[in-house]
Order: structure tokens, then sequence, then C-alpha cells
């Protein structure tokens, strides 16, 4: 049977803006994330993070670093209470001819087949055009542009919802 997912991007929507984001000192959640993500499980969602990690490329910052700072990300959101099903990381930079890097859909199409996922009845949640070009590219349609501290241009946007925060979420995914 198909399950119903919220995509959840890193960085910004998870955590304060740090670029090459990599040590556990550096990381701050953003406030109601936890909530957020509360209100998504009781609806009946997993919960699943798909972020570009180009900064393992570039030699920033190690895939085991990647891997310490995201088991110790997956324990705060377990004290909270919340299941992360699973993260998908692209450890690629944007000269890469990978298939994961969004905004090509491949880190959302792995996940679909490893889980079951029915991508018309999930959600993507991020903080760049390219996440939502990801989401419309995997037949996701529902889709949060989130601004975080970001100036986006309303315009141009794809997105179905732009809100300030991932806490805004709670009003617009409601079943």
């Amino acid at each position: 049977m198909s399950i119903k997912t919220i995509f959840l991007d890193r960085d910004v929507v998870i955590n304060k803006e740090v670029q090459y984001l990599h040590k556990i000192k550096d990381f701050i959640f953003h406030d109601g994330v936890f909530k957020a993500c509360l209100h998504f499980q009781n609806l009946g969602y997993k919960i699943i993070i798909v972020t570009n990690q180009s900064g393992i490329a570039r030699g920033y910052y190690s895939a085991r670093a990647f891997q310490n700072l995201s088991a110790w990300m997956l324990e705060r959101f377990e004290e909270n209470n919340i299941r992360i099903l699973d993260i998908f990381h692209c450890p690629h930079d944007e000269q890469s001819n990978c298939e994961c890097r969004k905004p090509k859909p491949g880190m959302l199409i792995e996940a679909q087949y490893k889980y079951d996922i029915d991508m018309q009845k999930s959600w993507l949640i991020g903080d760049k055009e390219v996440d939502i070009i990801a989401a419309n590219r995997a037949d996701i349609t529902n889709t949060i542009l989130v601004k975080s501290g970001h100036k986006i241009n309303q315009a141009d946007s794809n997105a179905k919802h732009i809100l300030d925060s991932i806490y805004q979420s709670n009003k617009v995914i409601l079943n």
C-alpha cells in the first residue's frame, strides 16, 4: 500500500542557513520545525529529508561529517517524538552530470521506489526553486517554498504555496 510523504529540504527549511553546514555546533533548528513535523505525523505522513550537499564534492567536508551531523539531527527529531523515515542526499556539485542533484528528481524518485510513495498525495517543502522543479519533475504538485530569510521572486515561482517558515505549513497541509 502506498504511503504519503512530506519531503523536506534540510538547509533553511529545517535549520538556519550556514554555508556548507557540517558541524553540530553550527546547527540551529528553525523555530516550529518540531511542531510542524508532529503535525505531519499526526496526519499520517511519513517524513523524508532530501538535500543537496555539494560541500562533499567540493572537499569542504567529508561524507562521514555529513553522516555524523545527520545522525545527531535524527536524534533531536527522535527526542521530540518525530520519526524521519530516511535522508537522501546528493554529494555532487553543479558541474556533475548526476541524476540526484536537485532540480533533477533522482532523490525523490529513488525514495518513491524504495518506499512505495504516492507522489500525488505527497508534499515537498523547500527554500529554492530547484526544490520545486525537482518535485514537479517527480509528479509532486503539492509544494511549499519557505522564505526563512531568503528573498523569493514569487511571480516566477512554480510553488503552490509560499510561506515565511515551515511552521506556517500547518495551516496549509490539513489532511
